[in-house]
């Protein structure tokens, strides 16, 4: 059996987790990350998230311990999310915190604590292919949590247990109940930890940068609208707030610039595209001539579809016309249900 190290976020997946692990008989620690100082109402870094984790913990008979990450969150995170909005990025926080944060920072504590192993409560799997370990699509489709995940490499992987990726959330939740867990019919996290839905994105960008009265050009007209539209806070693709302009035609954000503030407008249409440029290109194999002028699978959402594209240096060509991915956000490249790599769209 081996020594394993839980984060346990309080709500009810990483718990199962534990629970699970505990079962098979494994020397089991859980912990609790303190990243966020500021309120918090999305489920997820709140003082009663900590509290249920420690109680799931005590009903388990495992240490629990909460490690104050707080500086390094607002360094790695939530500094580069306002950054980059204000360069005209949409950013995937919570991608983020993977990336620096639970399986940097946490993930180096663990192994130099003496672990083996970090576990977390994410849907995907990890699987042995020829000998090494990749990332793999959770069973349960409609929760699979691969995508924000294929940002590791084999060194992280290996050092990985995800004990529920193999379970639909209902048979978890059924899970919880029968080990008398608090979280059982705990609400997932679903919103940014740091953003408070009273307070909204808006707001806090406001509290941080100056946000700027956007310039917004009609592609079909090539004449400025007047509309009240923030700069910082539009995405592209967005349809949400941008009306008709008055010729009952649906219209989109298709792109933006930084340096001026100006958005423009079009079609759902004008939004599809072949190409987009890429950044912050990673390969699970640490190779990332092992990703290029190959054929992959593409998903630029956290439940969207993928669609199939070839990687050419930092740009990917969709071998079919898609609906451009918003620049900041993150593609995860994929063979058949394996991860393979991501990188992130470049502005």
């Amino acid at each position: 059996m081996a020594k394993v190290m839980v984060a346990m976020s309080g709500g009810v997946d990483s718990s199962v987790a534990a629970g699970l692990l505990v079962q098979q008989g494994h020397e089991v620690v859980g912990a609790t990350l303190k990243l966020w100082g500021g309120s918090s109402d999305s489920g997820c870094c709140s003082v009663s998230d900590v509290e249920d984790a420690r109680r799931v913990a005590a009903q388990l008979g495992i240490k629990h311990f909460v490690f104050n990450f707080t500086d390094e969150f607002e360094q790695k995170v939530v500094a580069p999310y306002v950054r980059s909005h204000s360069d005209g990025e949409t950013p995937n926080p919570c991608a983020e915190c993977n990336r620096y944060i639970k399986f940097d920072l946490l993930l180096e504590r663990a192994v130099r604590l003496g672990f083996d192993y970090l576990a977390t409560g994410h849907y995907a799997q990890v699987v042995e292919i020829n000998g090494r370990v990749f990332l793999k699509r959770g069973v349960d489709r409609a929760k699979d949590q691969s995508y924000v995940l294929s940002m590791l490499k084999h060194e992280q992987i290996e050092r990985l247990i995800l004990p529920i990726g193999k379970y639909p959330k209902p048979e978890v939740r059924e899970v919880a109940r029968n080990m008398g867990f608090r979280t059982a019919d705990k609400a997932d996290s679903l919103e940014v930890c740091f953003i408070t839905k009273s307070e909204g994105r808006g707001n806090f960008l406001k509290g941080r940068i100056p946000l700027r009265k956007a310039r917004v050009i009609d592609t079909v007209t090539e004449e400025e609208v007047n509309l009240d539209l923030t700069f910082e806070t539009v995405t592209v693709g967005q349809r949400k707030g941008v009306g008709t302009l008055g010729d009952a035609k649906r219209h989109y954000v298709l792109t933006k610039d930084p340096s001026t503030a100006t958005i423009v407008l079009g079609s759902e249409r004008d939004l599809l595209t072949t190409t987009q440029s890429v950044r912050n290109l990673v390969s699970v194999d640490g190779h990332e001539h092992t990703l290029k002028n190959k054929v992959l699978q593409v998903q630029g959402a956290a439940h969207g579809p993928t669609v199939s594209a070839r990687l050419l240096d930092d740009k990917l060509e969709y071998l079919e016309p898609r609906r451009r991915v918003a620049p900041g956000q993150l593609l995860a490249f994929y063979e058949d249900d394996v991860v393979l790599g991501s990188a992130l769209v470049k502005g």
